[in-house]
Formats: structure tokens, sequence, C-alpha cells
């Protein structure tokens, strides 16, 4: 056969294990090609395809799977200087295939719990590490309150705070009333249709205010974090922050956890507001209790402490919500895509971990008899 016999085929017979390509490698030669893949010797180590006379994307992607099959470096393959440009494409593009299909055995499944928890971990260990770092360098503010960017945080402070007052009052408002809607239902059979005021109030004050004002800003606030930092990652301006000398940690962390932690208490008081006039509205205009009434029962009945309990927890919230947004910001690799799914992480992280640590909150708050 000649050089040029479209029929593709391999030669061995080199001491170092080189195997030599010769003929066609295209489509129109698919089978020839399959068989000769097969047929190939099982010490290859090498592969000579300069001597190929016709070559397309189908013949690249057989030899790449052989290579892999192989155990085989595709790197070192040699081609010809007019295949070069067409192998090149088609390696970079090659993994960009679809994912393999689930699979549900139960091996399967214990595989991707372990992958999952183990992803988990390092990203509480993340988080902590993080947490220790920008307490480490809010401390060095004493010290250094030069470093303090007063006017970044009094915008975010804006940004966080008061354009979120509409939202934050008006669904306070609505769920105090739908409380007192709902109680009243199920106190009216037992005759009991003042102790509404008890249940808006005490539920509101603990719970309620803090947890919704919690969650609004988790995903409205934290993906805006992440969001913007990560597109400041993956601009690398960020690199040129550190490049220029300065600290990101410093100009774009701390700013905006120094404003949650005065926003985030600020608007949970302005939630307690918000549901406890929802419930006034309702016990007012739907239960045919004076206002008078309403409010002097408030007033015997509620305890201060209450409300403290309800504050205490906003800047752990606000803490917590500040320090995952940057952080997830942080770690955006430097595609759109990167960005997209650390938003996303973020503020199912966020929501996660306010609901979970408010829970274990109200049984220790209950538990303590406070």
């Amino acid at each position: 056969m000649s050089e040029r016999d479209p029929q593709p085929r391999i030669e061995a017979g080199q001491p170092d294990g080189t195997v030599r390509l010769l003929g066609a490698w295209t489509l129109a030669e698919a089978e020839g090609i399959r068989r000769a893949l097969e047929e190939a010797p099982d010490d290859a180590r090498q592969v000579d395809a300069s001597g190929v006379a016709r070559l397309d994307s189908l013949g690249v992607l057989q030899l790449l799977r052989f290579a892999r099959k192989r155990k085989l470096d595709f790197a070192g393959f040699r081609f010809s200087d007019e295949h070069g440009p067409l192998v090149a494409a088609i390696g970079d593009v090659a993994d960009d295939r679809p994912p393999k299909k689930r699979e549900y055995g139960v091996a399967d499944a214990l595989a991707r719990l372990g992958k999952a928890m183990y992803r988990n971990g390092q990203e509480v260990l993340a988080l902590v590490a993080f947490l220790g770092e920008v307490l480490v360098k809010m401390t060095r503010l004493v010290r250094e309150p030069r470093r303090l960017r007063a006017t970044s945080t009094v915008y975010h402070m804006e940004q966080v705070g008061l354009d979120a007052v509409p939202l934050v009052f008006l669904l306070c408002f609505l769920v105090g009333a739908v409380i007192a809607f709902l109680g009243a239902n199920v106190l009216r059979d037992f005759g009991a249709t003042q102790f509404v005021v008890e249940l808006v109030s005490i539920s509101f004050l603990r719970e309620f205010a803090v947890l919704l004002t919690a969650i609004i800003l988790a995903g409205r606030t934290a993906s805006a974090f992440t969001a913007h930092i990560g597109s400041m990652v993956s601009r690398e301006e960020v690199d040129a922050i550190r490049a220029l000398g300065l600290d990101p940690i410093d100009l774009l962390v701390i700013p905006r956890i120094s404003a949650l932690l005065v926003m985030l208490p600020l608007l949970t008081f302005l939630g307690m507001i918000a549901g406890l006039l929802g419930g006034l509205v309702v016990g007012v205009f739907g239960l045919d209790i004076a206002p008078q009434q309403y409010l002097g029962r408030m007033q015997n009945t509620m305890d201060l402490k209450h409300m403290w309990v309800g504050l205490s927890k906003a800047p752990v919230f606000a803490m917590l919500i500040g320090l995952i947004g940057c952080l997830e910001g942080m770690q955006v690799t430097g595609t759109a895509q990167s960005v997209g799914e650390r938003t996303t992480s973020s503020v199912v992280q966020s929501i996660s971990v306010v609901i979970i640590l408010d829970a274990f909150a109200a049984m220790w708050f209950m538990e303590m008899g406070w």
C-alpha cells in the first residue's frame, strides 16, 4: 500500500513503542478507524500521526479516546503542521460533553453522600477560617483606624438598610396580620380570642421579626455581595487591589459586614413594630377589639425580655450573612457561570444557616427560661 492509501492503518515495530498512523482518518473511514485502533499493539507508547493523509474531527476524537483508554499522553502525539490547528481546536472542546446519566444504585448514592459531606465540611472550614481572618482585621482597626472605609460603610448601610425598609415593613406587617387572623380562628373555638394579642406580640418579638428580616437580607444582600465581589474577581480587579498594596478584606469585606451589623438590628426592630401593627389592624377590624383594649393588653402582658431575645440574634445573623456573601464572592473562579453558581450558593447557605441557628437559639433560650 502507498502512503496515500485512504484505508486507515497502524504500523508498529519501532523499538521505543512508537506506532505510525497512515491513511485517511476521516468520517468516511469510520469503520476502518475503529478496526485499526482495536488492532493497535498493547505495548504502544507513542503515536506518530504525521503520515496521516487526511484528518477530520472524528479522527481526532477517536485518537483522544484511544489515548484515554490506553492512558497515553495525547499531548505527545505527533501530527503534521497542517493538522495541528484542528487537533488543538478539538482538544479544547473535547471535554465539553453532556454529563453522564445519574446512577441510582446504593453504592452510587453513598458515594454522592460522601462527596456532598466532604464538600460541606470544606465549606464550613473555609467559613471558620474566613471568620477568623475578618475578626483579626476588624480588631486591627482599633490600632489603625485609618484603615476604616467610612464612606464605603455608609454607602453599604444605605444599600443594605434604607433600601430594604419598605420590603421588610410590608412583609412583617402582612405576616403579623396573617398570624393574628389564623390564631383568632383557632382561639375563637375556645372562647379565648383575646389571647391573640400575646400570640402576635411574643412570636414577633422573639422569632418572626428577626427571622423574616434575616431571610430577606440573606436573599437580597448576600446575593448582591457575592455578585459584586465575584464580578470583581472575574475581571481581576481584586488582583489589582492586591497589586496596589491594599487589603481586599479591608476594602471590600469589612465595610459590608459593618453595614450589616448596624442595619440588621435596626431593621429587626422595624420588623417588630410592623408585625405588631399587623396584629393590631386585624384585632381592631377583624376581631372587634377596641384599639385601647388591644394596646392595654399588650402593655400589661408583654415582657421586654422577648424583644431583647429577638434583637440579640440579629448581630449573629448579620455576621453570618455578610461572611457567606463575601466568601462566596471571593471563591469565584473567573467565569460568568462561576459567578452565578456562587451567588446561588450564597443565598442557599445564608438562608439555611439562619434558619438552623434560629431553631437552636430558640430551644436554648427556652431551656434557659428566657
